[in-house]
Parts: structure tokens; sequence; C-alpha cells
């Protein structure tokens, strides 16, 4: 096979790629990096060999993630606050393959062991045959079965059993966003489920709570309190986007920092609020424009 052949195949197979590795590590940034190090790995074996190149290179990107992921554990011990995957956005889903994972589900996915974790992305997502799972694992298929049943178990209770129409997403998104940047307490009592949980991801790099925020009558209060405090400040809106499965949108907050805001939607309530302003994690953010000279202010 030649090099512009060995070439193209990788380029083929490179959002699936992306996709595994992003599922499996929650970091872009990662993901792009595992799936450089495939590149260079698949430019050093006689790929004319290779029957089924998919299939070795999901393999090859499997077992990196897997590698990645001791270490990315030990930071996550020393995160500061609550750590949330890095977001991606409708347009980048749209190159690379829709799957059933929202946010919600990828913070569910990080309560699996690695091994779990790569047992039910390979066979339940990206329809990776079981025996062929369990070569990428080095177990047995009947382990891998075992690995793949617990996982599910784990996660039947993150998935949506309702999944939100898109024009309900925007408006809720769009009132949310209305009510929380007013501080407006009736709005969002009228929007918020009595058990909403706020959890906001700044790394200790960007002010955010250490701690998830539980209940209506805190995060009610939290946003009262911060448009009182910042009243002379308001946030600026950037744009509403769909962020990893869930309705949200992007904004520059009273404090400069730019962030984005995903909301879990049951039964036309928001029950979760998810806040990232990690500036590590927000490149991609950052490329969907800041505000303008004339952009209306909140």
């Amino acid at each position: 096979m030649s090099p512009s052949d060995a070439s193209a195949i990788f380029e083929a197979e490179r959002p699936r790629l992306v996709r595994i590795a992003y599922r499996m590590l929650g970091s872009m940034a990662e993901a792009e990096d595992v799936v450089q190090d495939a590149w260079l790995r698949w430019r050093s074996v006689d790929s004319g060999e290779v029957r089924h190149p998919a299939a070795f290179l999901a393999r090859t990107v499997t077992r990196l993630c897997l590698d990645t992921m001791k270490s990315a554990r030990a930071r996550r011990e020393t995160y500061v606050g609550s750590w949330l995957p890095e977001p991606i956005f409708e347009a980048e889903e749209e190159v690379l393959p829709l799957d059933e994972l929202t946010l919600t589900l990828m913070l569910a996915l990080e309560r699996l062991s690695p091994l779990e974790r790569a047992a039910f992305l390979l066979h339940d997502v990206f329809d990776v045959p079981m025996e062929e799972v369990a070569v990428t694992l080095q177990r047995d298929a009947g382990a891998v079965r075992q690995l793949a049943v617990r996982a599910r178990k784990h996660l039947q209770a993150a998935r949506p059993r309702y999944p939100v129409e898109r024009t309900e997403g925007e408006r809720i998104a769009q009132a949310f966003y209305a009510a929380s940047s007013q501080g407006d307490v009736a709005g969002l009592r009228d929007i918020l489920a009595d058990t909403v949980v706020l959890q906001s991801d700044g790394g200790g790099k960007a002010y955010a709570f250490l701690r998830p925020i539980i209940g209506l009558e805190k995060v009610v209060r939290m946003f009262a309190g911060i448009r009182k405090k910042f009243a002379a400040t308001p946030s600026v809106f950037v744009e509403w986007a769909w962020i990893d499965g869930l309705p949200g949108f992007i904004s520059y907050e009273r404090d400069g920092a730019l962030q984005t805001t995903a909301l879990e939607i049951e039964d036309g309530r928001v029950a979760a609020v998810y806040i990232i302003r990690n500036p590590d994690k927000l490149s991609r953010a950052a490329r969907h424009g800041g505000p303008r000279a004339g952009e209306a202010r909140h």
C-alpha cells in the first residue's frame, strides 16, 4: 500500500477515531493528541498487511486512551472543584457523527472503570462486534460482555426518559438565559425543577463554585445574588448552541469570563445546569465569536 493510500484510509477513519477518543477521555484536546499518536503508529506499520484497517485503528486508539486515562484520573483527583467534559458544539457533532451520548451521560461514564467504559462505548455506541472488543481489551468475550452489562446498569438511571425536542429545548434555553441574566426570581422558579443541580467548572483558573449547588431555592438565590452584586456589569450573550447534545448558550459573564451553559431538561423543566468557565476547555467556544460592537447586552 502506498503512503498516499495509507493516509487516505486514516483520514477516512479520523472522525470516528476522534469520537471514540473523546468519549473515552472527555477532552477533545486529549482525543486529538491520541489520534495523532495513532497516526504516527499507523505510519510505522506495514498497512498492506492490515486486513481490517478500521478495526486496527479503533483498537490502537482505544488502547492509547486506556493508557491516557491512568494519568487523567490522577489529574482529576487534584482538579479544583467540579470537573465537566470539554464542551463540543453542534457544528462539530455534524463532522463527528452523532451518537446518543449527552453531556449528562458523559458524566455518568466517569463513574465506570476504564474497561467498563471502553466495552460499553465500543460495543453499544460504536457497534464494534463483541469479539473485536475482546481482542482490543485483551480479555475473553465472556468477561467483556460482563463489563458491558455492568456499564449499562450504571448508566440506566442517567439516560433521559424523554429526550427534549429541539424547539422545546431552545425555548427553555432562551427563557433560562433571560431569567438568569436578569436575576428574575419568579422566572427562574417557573423554569427550574425543585431538585435542580448546578455544576460549574473553572478548573482553578476562573471563578466557579467548588461544589454543586442543589435545590431550587439555592440556585434561584445564587442567580439573584449575582445580579445584585454585578448590577452595573451585564452579561453579554454570544450565541445559542447545542452543547454535547444539550440546549444552551455561550456568553461573556459579568466578570468578563467566557462560559458555556448547557441545560438538562426533564418534563419541561431544567433539571441540571452545567457551566464551563475553565479557559483551557473553551478554545472552541471562543471560535464562535465574542461580543461585537453594538451587540445587545442583558
